[in-house]
C-alpha cells in the first residue's frame, strides 16, 4: 500500500489546500489510519528472519498478528531480538512452513 501520509508538503503557497490535507491527515489518525501496518512470511527452515520496514527505529514497538494457521503456530516462539533504523531481526523456530504469515503494526 503506498505511503499517502509522508509525501505531504511542509508548506504551500495554497493555504487552503494544506488545511485541506492536513484535516484529511488527521481525520484519518482519528479513524485508525495511521499507516504503520505491514505484512511478512518468516523463512522456512531458518531461525531468523529480518524484517525491513522504514518506519523501524530502535526504540520501536513491533507487534505482530498471525494471519495463517501456520503462522499462529509460530506465533509462541516469534520475538524481535534487534532493532536498528529501518530494519528488526526476529528470532523464531526453525520450520519447513512456507507459510508462517504475520500482519505487523510498528509505534514508535
Amino acid at each position: 500500500m503506498p505511503n499517502q501520509f509522508l509525501n505531504v508538503p511542509v508548506t504551500m503557497p495554497d493555504q487552503a489546500q494544506h488545511l485541506r490535507l492536513v484535516s484529511n491527515t488527521l481525520n484519518n489518525v482519528m479513524d485508525g489510519k495511521i499507516n504503520s501496518t505491514g505484512d511478512i512470511t518468516l523463512r522456512a527452515s531458518q531461525t531468523t528472519t529480518t524484517l525491513t520496514d522504514a518506519r523501524i527505529g530502535g526504540d520501536s514497538v513491533i507487534v505482530f498478528m498471525p494471519i495463517t494457521a501456520n503462522g499462529k503456530t509460530a506465533e509462541n516462539n516469534l520475538f524481535v531480538s534487534a532493532r536498528t533504523s529501518g530494519s528488526a531481526t526476529l528470532t523464531h523456530a526453525s520450520s519447513s512452513n512456507t507459510d508462517q504469515n504475520f500482519a505487523y503494526i510498528i509505534i514508535g
